[in-house]
C-alpha cells in the first residue's frame, strides 16, 4: 500500500489553493474548478469543491468543520517559515514551539481552519528519524 494523498473538501476552492501555495511554495495543479493538487515528493494535498461530495457519497463530508486532522509539512527552518507567513496568516494557534519528541513546530488554521504544522526535526533523534526516510 501507498499514501497518495489527503483531500481538503471547500466552498471556496480558488482561495485555499492561493493559501496553499503561498504558505508551502509549491505550484498547483488546477485540474478543474473543483479540483487541485499540490504535489510534495512524498505525497499531494488534494484541495475539492464541494460539487465534487456527490460523486462519492452525498452528504459524505462538510467543508471547513474538521476538528481531528493535522495537514503536517516537514520543511527545513520552521522558523523562517514562520516569518514569511506572519502577516498572510491569520490564525497562528503556536508560534515556533520544541516539543518534547524532538521537532520544532509552527501550529496555524487555513482559512477553513484546518489546522497545519509546519515543523522541522532538531533533536539528534527527530533529525535521525527524517534523515531515515529520505533514503531509499
Amino acid at each position: 500500500m501507498e499514501f497518495v494523498s489527503i483531500r481538503i473538501i471547500t466552498g471556496d476552492v480558488a482561495r485555499l489553493v492561493d493559501f496553499y501555495e503561498r504558505a508551502t511554495g509549491v505550484a498547483a495543479n488546477r485540474a478543474t474548478e473543483d479540483f487541485a493538487e499540490l504535489r510534495t515528493a512524498s505525497a499531494a494535498l488534494a484541495i475539492a469543491g464541494t460539487r465534487t461530495v456527490p460523486l462519492f457519497a452525498p452528504g459524505a463530508a462538510r467543508p471547513a468543520d474538521n476538528h481531528s486532522v493535522i495537514i503536517e509539512f516537514l520543511v527545513d527552518d520552521v522558523d523562517r517559515v514562520h516569518r514569511n507567513l506572519s502577516g498572510f496568516v491569520e490564525d497562528f494557534v503556536q508560534t515556533p514551539t520544541t516539543m518534547p519528541w524532538g521537532n520544532r513546530s509552527l501550529l496555524l488554521r487555513d482559512p477553513d481552519g484546518n489546522l497545519v504544522n509546519f515543523f522541522t526535526p532538531v533533536t539528534s533523534a527527530a533529525v535521525a528519524k527524517f534523515a531515515a526516510r529520505a533514503t531509499p
